[in-house]
This record gives C-alpha cells, sequence and structure tokens, in this order.
C-alpha cells in the first residue's frame, strides 16, 4: 500500500491506476470507498477479495455529475433528476434500473444499480481524473466498522489495497442515505445522512416502508459495522447502573455515553459522545474503532434518543450490536 496526499499530481496518478485496474481508497464525505474501475470486471473482482465481501452484495458506484446518469442506469424516473438536482453531490445513492452493459459483479446479479455522486473535493476531483464510474465500498473487511480516516483504512485492509489517497477525516462520517426509486413509491432501504423527511418533502408525496420484496444493498445486512469487542446497547436512564453491574462481576468495559460521568474504575473506561446527532455520526465510527484496541471485554453504548433526526446511527449502532448472539438493547 503507498499513501498519497491530496494533491493535483496524486489524484491524476491515482486515477491512472484506477484506469490500469488497481485498487484505491480515496475519502467521501460519508466513510473511506475502496475504488475499482467499475466497467472493469477484473478491478471489481479485486474488490471483493479485498473485502471478503459475498460476491451477491451489491456495490454503489460513484460519479462526477448527474449527467453521467444515462451511462449506468435506465427508464429514469423524474424523482431522480429532481433529486440530484437538489442534493447530489451529498449523501444519497439512488437504486435505478441499470443500463444495459453494466457488470453483474457490480449489481450483486440484480437488475438494479446503487448511483452516487459524493460531496468531497478529493472523490469529485478523482472522479473527474479517472473519466467514469468508480464502484467503492466503504473501505474496510466485510461487515466490520467503517474507515473514516486514511489510518484506519491502512490498518483494516493493509496492502490489499495499491494506494490510499490522504483526505482527513470525512465529515457525515456515516454511509449514504439509499433510496430506492424502482417501487409505487420511493423508499429508503439505507438511513443516513439525507432523512426520510426531506426526501418526501422534495418529491412531494410520501415515502414507501421497506416492507416487502426490495433490492439488495449495502449495509443491510442484520449484523454489520461491528467492532470486534462485543457492543451492548444500554437504555439512556439505565447506562451508570449497567456499567456497574459489569464492573461488579469483574468485566472490563468501554462505555460510550452523553453523559458526563468519570469513572475512577480501572476496568472502566468511559467516553463522552455529542449529544447533536451529526456530531454524534461523524464520530461514532473513529470512537468504536478506538475503544475496539483497549482489550476490553464489553463496549457498552447508550442508546441515542428515539428521534428521527438520530435514525441513521440508530440503525448502525443496531446492527453493531447484532453480532455473535449479543442482545441489542439492555435495560
Amino acid at each position: 500500500m503507498v499513501l498519497l496526499a491530496s494533491t493535483h499530481e496524486d489524484i491524476v496518478h491515482a486515477a491512472n491506476i484506477v484506469r490500469c485496474g488497481g485498487l484505491v481508497a480515496f475519502p467521501t464525505e460519508t466513510v473511506y470507498g475502496l475504488g475499482a474501475d467499475a466497467s472493469n470486471g477484473q478491478a471489481v473482482t479485486r474488490i471483493f477479495a479485498a473485502k471478503g465481501r459475498p460476491a451477491d452484495h451489491p456495490l454503489i458506484v460513484h460519479l462526477s455529475a448527474a449527467g453521467e446518469l444515462e451511462r449506468w442506469a435506465r427508464d429514469i424516473p423524474d424523482a431522480a433528476w429532481v433529486l440530484a438536482e437538489r442534493l447530489w453531490p451529498g449523501p444519497l445513492t439512488l437504486i435505478l434500473k441499470r443500463a444495459a452493459g453494466v457488470l453483474d459483479a457490480v449489481t450483486g446479479g440484480q437488475d438494479t444499480i446503487g448511483l452516487r455522486v459524493p460531496d468531497h473535493p478529493v472523490a469529485l476531483a478523482l472522479l473527474k481524473a479517472f473519466g467514469g464510474g468508480i464502484a467503492a465500498p466503504s473501505a474496510n473487511r466485510f461487515g466490520r466498522v467503517s474507515p473514516t480516516c486514511a489510518a484506519h483504512v491502512w490498518a483494516e485492509l493493509g496492502d490489499a489495497v495499491d494506494y490510499v489517497i490522504d483526505g482527513g477525516s470525512c465529515q457525515v462520517g456515516l454511509e449514504s442515505t439509499i433510496l430506492d426509486l424502482n417501487g409505487t413509491l420511493p423508499r429508503v432501504l439505507r438511513p443516513g445522512a439525507v432523512t426520510a423527511d426531506l426526501l418526501a418533502c422534495i418529491l412531494g408525496e410520501p415515502l414507501g416502508t421497506r416492507a416487502g420484496n426490495h433490492p439488495r444493498v449495502s449495509g443491510s445486512l442484520a449484523s454489520h459495522y461491528a467492532p470486534d469487542t462485543p457492543l451492548r446497547l444500554i437504555e439512556a436512564h439505565a447506562i451508570e447502573t449497567a456499567a456497574q453491574s459489569f464492573l461488579i462481576i469483574g468485566q472490563s468495559i468501554a462505555v460510550l455515553s452523553m453523559r458526563q460521568v468519570v469513572s475512577h474504575h480501572p476496568d472502566c473506561r468511559w467516553i463522552t459522545m455529542p449529544a447533536n446527532p451529526r456530531e454524534y455520526g461523524q464520530l461514532l465510527y473513529a470512537r468504536l474503532r478506538e475503544v475496539d484496541t483497549w482489550g476490553c471485554r464489553w463496549i457498552l453504548v447508550e442508546q441515542p434518543p428515539a428521534l428521527a433526526e438520530w435514525e441513521a446511527v440508530h440503525d448502525r449502532l443496531m446492527r453493531s450490536a447484532s453480532v455473535r448472539g449479543v442482545e441489542g438493547i439492555a435495560s
């Protein structure tokens, strides 16, 4: 793996690496992506090998502008153009019917494709220098915590990646909202920074539910975004009591809470998280990666408020906790 800066020369060099079938990790506003030429089957196969990703799990293709939609999608509804005009570049992925010639490896064999234009100067510069679509899931092992800085990519994937462009820390920190535009009503298949309320307001119609059949999309498995250390979600009113109960039975813990509680117990390490959902989301993955290195028996996370603006954070925490048979929420 070679670490690149975000200079024009480095970005042009990275684009040439992608053009030659290489893997380049790069920053977006959400998380770091593991990028390959979306029209090169061998390059796309390398993504799956590097991540240990199931072959039927579709990839999101990143574009430099909405004008490239028709290269990758067909039968594009008016809603897609409206949303692209209002929200691209930005953390929104649209699920559309795939165009002829799009690789099965990119779509997981489905007739749909996920497309987005990232809101990050380095990502946009790379896409423009490359001149095509870059397939880019998060640059981490499949199911693990997504990377929000170049050091996370380095630690996670090592020499499985050819180059990493260091563009600093991601400003959103959680993966993009995924919106399916193939049904009777648009429906959110993965929550993110672009909320369902905002989407409904822009489109002027209610969103459908996720019930029934829908395309497979990234980050939709019950267990995902998971640290190695088992994680439990604890109701807000019970976080201090729960921490004490673990300590009494000799279980070392790391605690992520919005409460400013200082514990002097040697087996308890407490991190105070922001009370603002956007700030919380930006820091969440970095904090999970940090506490995962501490060697604690458990990670306890205070359940955030049950409000719409916390939906994406709730989604990631529930999937982080749903691993190895661990209970999701304790009281």
